[in-house]
């Protein structure tokens, strides 16, 4: 529903650069740097992880131990639950 919603909403705008915006803003809410929280803790035993790569793959460091996973963007946001930072 609030997708059929926010594409009609887009169909209105007559200037091609608002609606590049507004999706950069809808779907661009990680960015390297941040601390996310995922729903399953890391094996030793951390929930917190610092995004190094945003993008097609979520490149993920664990701030427990600084083990590296690589995720396919739609698996790592499955996986996160929450921004820290």
């Amino acid at each position: 529903m609030l997708l059929k919603e926010f594409k009609e909403s887009l169909a209105k705008k007559k200037n091609e650069s608002e609606i590049s915006l507004r999706r950069v803003e809808i779907f661009m809410e990680y960015e390297v740097g941040d601390i996310v929280r995922t729903k399953k803790q890391h094996p030793c035993g951390s929930k917190l992880w610092e995004l190094t790569r945003v993008g097609v793959d979520f490149k993920l460091k664990c701030l427990g131990c600084g083990h590296v996973v690589v995720l396919e963007r739609p698996k790592a946001l499955k996986a996160i639950t929450k921004k820290i930072k």
